[in-house]
């Protein structure tokens, strides 16, 4: 019914940028919520920023003023720029949505992405 596949992952050195892309299947996908989460070996996953249907934005504080999450509805897809990367930023990276409710935690989230991994060098 709904899938989300990832981009735009791979090898940057610090303090380099990636822009990663979610490109989405369904019917109303101007109506979900979207986010975006990472996990490291060892670590829990955890959520990086999301998007409202609306258009808000929330981010961890960890990245916020580095990283910008956006949508293009028309184009049912959602992105993450990521700017000033640093070797912390190393994980894997999963979309994420939900059909009506703001993408806040792990148990708001309806479906996920395969996930795109991102290795950031020192």
């Amino acid at each position: 019914q709904v899938q989300l596949v990832e981009s735009g992952g791979g090898l940057v050195q610090a303090g380099g940028s990636l822009r990663l892309s979610c490109a989405a299947s369904g019917r109303t996908f101007s109506s979900y919520g979207m986010g975006w989460f990472r996990q490291a070996p060892g670590k829990e996953r955890e959520l990086v920023a999301a998007i409202s249907s609306g258009g808000r934005t929330n981010y961890a504080d960890s990245v916020k003023g580095r990283f910008t999450i956006s949508r293009v509805n028309i184009k049912k897809s959602v992105y993450l720029q990521m700017n000033s990367l640093k070797p912390e930023d190393t994980a894997v990276y999963y979309c994420a949505a939900n059909s009506m409710v703001v993408v806040t935690t792990i148990e708001s989230v309806e479906h996920w992405g395969q996930g795109t991994q991102v290795t950031v060098s020192s």
